[in-house]
């Protein structure tokens, strides 16, 4: 399919930058996904890589043609948007063939191409039908079956899944991915959701105001943040940071006390602890605070202590229950601790 070299890519609009110093190389058949709060640069970079938008500087490279110059119809990209973009008063088998017809495709292989594409998302039976009278998440898959059809290059998505409720999102999750495996297209997917992102990428793209924070693998991003803002951003809950002061290999905040830490560092640090790495009334606990907060979900218990006017986050077993304001004291696994610059909010060696 596709290689993609984005190199030193900026997008300004007079004295506003919208992305900046972006540098990425995406490898033939990826699942690569951005991810980041909204305005941050994703959206706007994948427009840049699709020809919708140019760049201000750098160079955008599919497989070793340099791209900047070549309009978006001929880059050989198939868009897949969030507001599925259907033609109403056509039927879902003519949606999914408008594709063919503009590029030229000879009219004996129509039928045969329309119907496996709706094969792949399982809407054989429904191509007589017209939009408005399918689901949302029919609606969906046959957007992208009209991707699928074109056999591209490249795969673009633009928050294709923001318009479904949320047993939809799952099922659609599986079908993307599992389309993405059979075709072996490269593909870009922009989203605001952490839990679409580390299901579907390959490789994660983690942007912030308009620049990349971190790249990599869904393991490396939740397990090796590069600062607080990734380590806030993923997880559900996300990382518990904790603002203190570290001395000897001490951190020590209001309610909370770590020792015998293996740092050099010292001075304004911030801890870091997800949810999952604490464990409520252990041995040797490292918080005494008080209940805040338990909210049962069947599999488990999220609870919230309250340490000083810090709110840390717990997930405890399903049994937990408490009332509020009891005393209750947390231990953190310590091989699961990180420290950030509270100044950079650069994770610390």
């Amino acid at each position: 399919m596709a290689r993609i070299e984005l190199t030193e890519i900026q997008k300004s609009w007079g004295a506003v930058q919208g992305v900046r110093d972006v540098n990425i190389d995406i490898a033939d058949e990826e699942f690569i996904v951005f991810l980041g709060p909204s305005g941050c640069g994703k959206t706007t970079t994948m427009r840049m890589i699709a020809g919708l938008e140019d760049p201000s500087e750098g160079r955008i490279v599919m497989d070793g043609e340099v791209m900047n110059d070549i309009d978006a119809r001929d880059r050989d990209v198939a868009m897949v948007f969030q507001g599925y973009a259907l033609y109403p008063n056509m039927t879902i088998y003519e949606n999914i063939r408008f594709p063919l017809r503009m590029r030229g495709v000879p009219r004996d292989q129509h039928d045969a191409k329309v119907r496996r594409a709706a094969e792949f998302v399982e809407l054989t039976d429904y191509l007589d039908r017209k939009p408005g009278a399918l689901s949302g998440g029919q609606r969906q898959r046959a957007a992208l079956a009209r991707a699928i059809v074109r056999q591209p290059q490249v795969f673009l998505m633009d928050e294709p899944l923001s318009n479904l409720d949320a047993k939809l999102r799952q099922a659609m999750r599986v079908q993307i991915k599992h389309i993405q495996r059979e075709l072996k297209i490269t593909t870009v997917y922009v989203t605001h959701d952490q839990i679409e992102a580390m299901t579907l990428a390959d490789r994660i793209v983690i942007m912030e105001n308009g620049a990349i924070q971190q790249i990599g693998t869904p393991d490396q991003i939740y397990n090796d943040p590069a600062n607080t803002f990734v380590a806030s951003f993923i997880g559900s809950p996300p990382m518990n940071l904790i603002e203190g002061k570290l001395e000897n290999g001490a951190f020590r905040a209001p309610g909370i006390e770590v020792a015998n830490l293996p740092t050099r560092h010292s001075g304004a640090v911030t801890l870091g602890i997800r949810p999952e790495d604490c464990t409520v009334a252990g041995g040797s606990p490292h918080l005494s605070g008080t209940v805040y907060g338990v909210e049962p979900t069947g599999d488990l218990t999220y609870l919230t202590v309250k340490a000083g006017e810090k709110l840390i986050e717990v997930k405890a077993s399903r049994e937990y229950r408490a009332s509020m304001n009891k005393p209750e004291t947390v231990t953190f696994d310590l091989s699961r601790l990180y420290l950030f610059d509270t100044t950079t909010g650069q994770r610390l060696s």
